[in-house]
């Protein structure tokens, strides 16, 4: 018995020296974000070559008369692209383009180009928001190995991240308001270039940690709540989605019900996770994959390369605004309402951790330091070779202020096929902001109750 009890506390204390918490930044690195660095730990001033520009406090005021949920206006509807990447030119410029940017251009030469255009650092957020991030940076702490956090509320978490796990969480939290919905259609491309619509559905996105006025010690652990009730195709109707994600992802871990029409019930769905097939989405992505990146961190280990100088698809307002049919051109979005620009971006990579499992057994993601959402990512199979690559499509919010990142495409390199998820055009309800829910709105009970047939 005694031998026993010596080598559980032996085991316990390896665990704990090899699980250390990761500290927030001293009180000086935190001093940055008021003087060379932005409130969110952005390099405030421009590039040496004047091609970006120095962070003068993003676009924080709406048009006038404008109407939460409307199309929001393109701010720079004027501008013309400075630069046209395709097929023919692009080895001019590779030091700039992600790998699966790279790729997309190789594969469709005809048809796929990358329109650069004059580059606006947009991304802004509510002073409270920003005061929140410079307490956070100091008292912020990652632990059980950089998987859950503590100690972060109501702004980005690590403004100055030393890992990857916590430039990951900075993603995961990205501000993005308070709580809103949103109406979208998913639309699966085959490899002959046809399309089809999976799904038509509403959303509700709860955001507990960017509850204004809470705080750290009242937070309740919760940082997403989301709601999703399906309304076509007609054989859909009815079918919905609840899921909670806490910052505490290995103790307690996602909670995710769903709602199946045919049987009339709510049940348990503790496989809405990691590399599942997303079946909202037809099968065509994987959960962690959702706007991205979503969920925890435990099955990769994160490493942070630094950062860098690409093209990333940024201020896409007028894609959003064009009609539906406008913004696709084949196996990939349309060139012609596609806006992208040079930014700066955190680069985090991902290999599989020792122990665990994952379909994409290595992937690369590229943040943008400005607001922090993952702009590019690509995924690579078992032999190294390039799989999968998914762009965002971010709009300007100056109403909310933020960048919303919430349609993307993701694309099956090898088997030619894509998907665009959250797609708002022709829709009204375009992420809507609106008065936070009462908890007992995202239970399972509420779902239920909620079910149409």
């Amino acid at each position: 018995m005694l031998r026993r009890t010596f080598i559980a506390s032996a085991v316990a204390a390896v665990w704990v020296v090899a699980m250390p918490a990761l500290a927030g930044v001293t009180a000086e690195e935190a001093a940055t974000l008021k003087t060379t660095l932005t409130p969110f730990g952005a390099e405030k001033a421009g590039n040496k070559a004047g091609t970006i520009p120095a962070w003068d406090g993003g676009l924080t005021k709406a048009p006038a008369g404008y109407k939460s949920g409307a199309p929001r206006q393109d701010p720079f509807a004027d501008e013309k692209p400075i630069l046209q990447i395709s097929a023919k030119n692009f080895d001019q410029h590779k030091d700039k383009l992600s790998d699966g940017v790279q790729e997309l251009l190789k594969k469709y030469p005809d048809t796929n180009r990358v329109d650069v255009y004059p580059t606006h650092r947009t991304a802004a957020a509510p002073q409270w928001v920003y005061d929140n991030t410079l307490q956070n940076a100091t008292r912020a702490k990652a632990t059980q190995n950089g998987n859950n956090i503590e100690g972060a509320y109501g702004g980005i978490p690590f403004p100055i991240p030393k890992t990857g796990a916590e430039a990951m969480w900075n993603h995961l939290l990205r501000w993005r308001g308070e709580s809103a919905e949103s109406a979208f259609r998913i639309w699966i491309g085959n490899s002959d270039g046809s399309r089809t619509m999976a799904v038509e559905a509403k959303d509700d996105h709860q955001f507990p940690y960017y509850q204004k006025g809470g705080s750290a010690d009242k937070f309740s652990g919760n940082y997403w709540m989301f709601r999703q009730v399906q309304t076509n195709p007609p054989f859909k109707a009815g079918e919905s989605l609840l899921i909670h994600d806490p910052v505490d992802q290995v103790g307690e871990g996602r909670k995710a019900w769903q709602y199946l029409a045919g049987q009339r019930r709510v049940r348990r769905a503790p496989t809405v996770a990691f590399d599942t097939p997303d079946f909202v989405a037809s099968g065509q992505g994987y959960f962690d994959e959702v706007f991205m990146f979503l969920g925890s961190l435990e099955r990769y280990e994160w490493k942070l390369v630094g950062k860098k100088e690409i093209y990333v698809p940024y201020n896409n307002n007028r894609f959003a605004l064009a009609k539906t049919e406008e913004v696709f051109a084949g196996r990939h979005l349309s060139p012609d309402k596609l806006r992208w620009e040079l930014h700066r971006v955190w680069v985090v990579e991902a290999t599989v951790a020792p122990g665990k499992r994952h379909v994409v057994p290595k992937r690369r993601f590229y943040l943008d330091e400005d607001s922090w959402a993952v702009l590019l990512a690509d995924g690579y199979d078992a032999s190294g070779k390039l799989w999968r690559t998914q762009h965002s499509v971010p709009i300007v919010a100056p109403d909310i202020p933020a960048l919303v990142t919430q349609t993307w495409a993701t694309f099956n390199l090898q088997a030619g096929t894509w998907m665009v998820n959250n797609l708002y055009n022709d829709l009204p309800n375009q992420y809507k902001v609106v008065a936070p829910r009462p908890e007992a709105y995202f239970s399972p009970d509420a779902l239920a109750g909620s079910g149409v047939r």
